[in-house]
């Protein structure tokens, strides 16, 4: 396969938010009773819409999240990653050295993308190439996000590839017909494994991978 367009996941690919994210959700969501460690919400929450990880919040407590759950959780999330993100190690050098368009596609809002992006120093790389589920209300595991990606950045699904870092974009993408590269964290190797990706773990790895 000859790849001529790359498109990247956000968080926990292109910038190292998920410990922030979940950290915060867990804190909020243990004042109502729920109880998960940090590396399952890794494997059950990264990648997926949130309204499904507040329904599964739901699910355990049996009971609802009070009304002003998501936007107390979204405002405290915004608060931690206007200071705390950073971009993933080895990411900026990677996508400095590339000669092949890419782009993002997330689970995540726009200003969501966006903030992070900001934060981390690599907006400038991805402006106009910023693709979200809220934009086309479909989410992972459902191919629809880098299918839309690939078709308006101007690639065939056989010419792209998709890095990801959650089974639930795994899903995605190979559901897509994408050839997937998995971003091991020690958490979810073996999940990204046995959905089909190819596992890498750092951006020189996945450099001497597409050479």
């Amino acid at each position: 396969m000859n790849t001529k367009c790359i498109i990247f996941d956000c968080d926990g690919v292109l910038v190292d938010t998920e410990k922030i994210g979940n950290g915060i959700l867990l804190e909020m969501a243990a004042k109502h009773g729920f109880e998960m460690k940090l590396e399952d919400a890794y494997r059950d929450f990264n990648g997926r819409n949130l309204k499904e990880c507040f329904q599964h919040i739901e699910t355990a407590i049996d009971k609802k999240l009070p009304e002003n759950f998501e936007n107390e959780y979204r405002t405290k999330s915004f608060e931690a990653f206007k200071t705390q993100v950073k971009p993933m190690e080895g990411v900026v050098e990677f996508i400095e050295k590339l000669k092949i368009p890419y782009c993002v596609a997330s689970s995540g809002p726009v200003d969501k993308i966006r903030l992070n992006l900001e934060v981390a120093g690599l907006l400038d790389k991805f402006e106009n190439k910023i693709f979200s589920s809220y934009q086309i209300n479909s989410w992972k595991p459902e191919p629809g996000i880098f299918l839309h990606a690939a078709k308006e950045i101007g690639f065939d699904v056989k010419d792209c590839i998709v890095v990801e870092d959650s089974k639930a974009g795994v899903k995605a993408g190979k559901s897509g017909g994408f050839k997937v590269y998995g971003f091991a964290n020690g958490y979810n190797n073996e999940d990204l494994a046995n959905e089909g990706a190819i596992l890498f773990n750092s951006y020189e790895e996945l450099e001497n991978l597409l050479k």
